[in-house]
């Protein structure tokens, strides 16, 4: 069906009709260009959400990702790297493959558009003006024929009057003649405008309309065309990415499956493992000797006496009371100097009651002590031999640092061998370089290597020692939770009060380190109750003391509390604030005032 035969008097609707073809597709061009944005916010919001979750630099989220289940998350966060770039890349080919050639091809159709309509507007201006000049000379013949017939009709007027000259008739004669003459003339003229315009008027319906509609309908189907073949376009570039994408999730999967639980439970074990064996059986201890023995009914001194003997008694044989209420830790050195203030000798501190499930979860989740009070107040810098750390992770750190210096000292001898090499080359080649140049280069080396390995060799000494104390385990230490013997003090870092345990792991004061955390039961508490004891004195905070450890109490400068016990040798008086808040404070931080009385009974 042609538009030119069955449209041939739709010329203004046609018009309309291709207007709105292009309008439609110019809607398509805008569709797609939004959808290119879309694909662009799309991707760029799935980089910065990859990047928002990858891990610092040199930070402890980069240590985590040694897990196999963080290794598989990362894997992720990078595949969804590629997978924003196939959204680029649809948004890419959808600019280049259709936004940008349908913008062009709107204009060429434009263009196309408006040659054959301006043609049609032709034709048609060209047969209204054959029509119009068929009206004029059809009017022209009319009227020229009327003309004629009012002459005759005079002619024969004045020829029937017999009072008319002979003259005037045969004027009125003459003047019908060429009137008659004028009225055949325009009928030629009439017949042949009229066969003109009949012809104009065929070719017209018959070859130009048809002619120019059928290249308007070739246009117009040429843009359905092409606007289908935009939409087979527009699924196809989504097409091309989906094996990319399939593979990007495919290497999701894969790296979800790679996910060893028992690979990141080792390595747990490796991140965290102290190297102390598990706490002993405890033994028992007999609280019936006590009371075999005659106490004296006059003695008081005695009863006191035989109490603090059952409270310390188990000191000398290297074991510890488990029934004692409070816990005296090793003192600090106050943070101002002070003559009195000098370290005193570590004493089995007196503990307190508590459950034994608290006792077990203290134990359980108990951390690494710092390496030293004065490291502490100092900011607490880690250690070079990383001695503030258990054994087990000690060695780990050591063996790294050892790893480490000898890759370092094969780069370097590395560089030493290459500028040897150089230097041979500059012998058997002067022109090539001067061998001496190089010498100061080579003794640098050298001189770099030795320090290398005088450090490697220093860090190896510590590695061997820790590695050979790791299997030793005394029988008290493990009665001791894996805490630190009393009978091996050592001396770290110029510290007073650092003690290093027997497998050379963090160290801190040996009285609160090496003393054994009582384990309380339900049946401990009749032996538990005892009066309060009556204050001996009164004493004044001579410094700020933060009572942190167990079984101290902190003060404040300048602070006046009750003494109930003083200094029995360690570098620990007994004070106490209220009923209930009493506690231990080194000796040096305190300025005592015993009552008289008191002190003379």
């Amino acid at each position: 069906m042609s538009w030119g035969t069955e449209l041939w008097d739709q010329f203004d609707n046609l018009e309309k009709h291709t207007q709105w073809g292009i309008d439609i597709l110019e809607k398509y061009i805008k569709f797609v260009k939004e959808r290119t944005e879309i694909e662009l916010s799309y991707a760029k919001q799935l980089r910065n959400l990859a990047k928002k979750y990858q891990p610092k630099k040199n930070s402890k989220e980069e240590e985590e990702y040694r897990y196999t289940a963080c290794k598989a998350f990362l894997s992720t966060l990078n595949e969804m790297n590629d997978y924003a770039g196939q959204h680029e890349v649809i948004s890419e080919n959808m600019t280049s493959n259709i936004t940008v050639e349908l913008a062009r091809y709107v204009q060429e159709l434009k263009q196309e558009r408006k040659s054959y309509f301006h043609d049609g507007r032709k034709a048609q201006q060209h047969i209204e003006i054959c029509w119009k000049q068929l009206e004029s000379s059809k009017r022209r013949f009319e009227r020229d024929c009327k003309e004629a017939d009012r002459a005759q009709q005079y002619f024969e007027k004045m020829d029937a009057d017999i009072n008319v000259t002979k003259a005037d008739v045969e004027k009125a004669r003459q003047q019908a003649q060429v009137r008659h003459q004028m009225a055949e003339d325009s009928k030629a003229d009439y017949s042949s405008i009229l066969q003109k315009f009949n012809h104009e008027q065929h070719e017209y319906y018959h070859t130009h309309i048809p002619n120019i509609f059928q290249k308007i309908q070739e246009m117009e189907e040429r843009r359905i065309v092409r606007i289908g073949e935009s939409m087979k376009t527009y699924a196809e570039v989504d097409r091309q990415v989906i094996p990319i994408i399939g593979k990007c999730l495919d290497e999701i999967v894969k790296a979800a499956e790679s996910i060893d639980q028992k690979n990141d439970s080792q390595l747990v074990i490796e991140a965290y493992k102290s190297g102390f064996e598990p706490p002993g059986d405890i033994e028992f201890e007999d609280y019936t000797q006590p009371m075999k023995r005659t106490v004296s009914d006059n003695s008081l001194s005695n009863s006191r006496e035989g109490k603090s003997e059952l409270k310390f008694g188990g000191k000398s044989k290297g074991k510890l009371w488990p029934f004692i209420k409070k816990n005296k830790p090793p003192p600090p050195p106050p943070a101002s100097a002070s003559p009195s203030a000098v370290p005193n000798g570590p004493q089995s501190p007196k503990q307190q009651k508590e459950p034994l499930s608290h006792r077990f979860n203290e134990f359980m989740t108990s951390k690494p002590k710092m390496h030293c009070f004065r490291s502490l107040k100092r900011g607490g810098a880690t250690p070079e031999d990383f001695s503030n750390l258990p054994p087990e992770q000690r060695r780990k750190k050591l063996q790294q640092k050892v790893d480490e210096l000898n890759k370092e000292i094969q780069k370097e001898m590395d560089q030493r061998d290459a500028i040897t090499k150089m230097k041979d080359v500059y012998l058997k080649n002067p022109q090539m370089g001067d061998p001496a140049s190089l010498d100061h280069k080579l003794a640098e080396v050298s001189q770099n290597i030795e320090k290398l390995r005088l450090e490697a060799q220093k860090f190896e000494a510590w590695l061997a020692e820790v590695e050979g104390r790791l299997p030793a385990r005394s029988e008290q230490g493990r009665r001791q939770s894996g805490m630190f013997d009393a009978q091996n003090p050592a001396t770290v870092n110029s510290c007073a009060q650092d003690r290093e345990s027997p497998d050379g792991s963090y160290t801190e004061e040996q009285s609160q380190e090496g003393e054994v955390k009582v384990l309380a039961t339900d049946f401990d508490d009749e032996f538990d109750e005892e009066e309060p004891l009556p204050a001996i004195g009164t004493c004044k905070a001579l410094y700020t003391f933060e009572g942190q450890n167990e079984g101290t109490v902190s003060v404040v400068e300048g602070e006046t509390l009750y003494v109930i016990e003083e200094d029995k040798g360690d570098g620990w008086t007994r004070i106490r604030r209220n009923e209930d808040e009493e506690g231990y404070v080194p000796t040096s931080y305190v300025e005592v005032y015993l009552d008289k009385n008191a002190k003379d009974s």
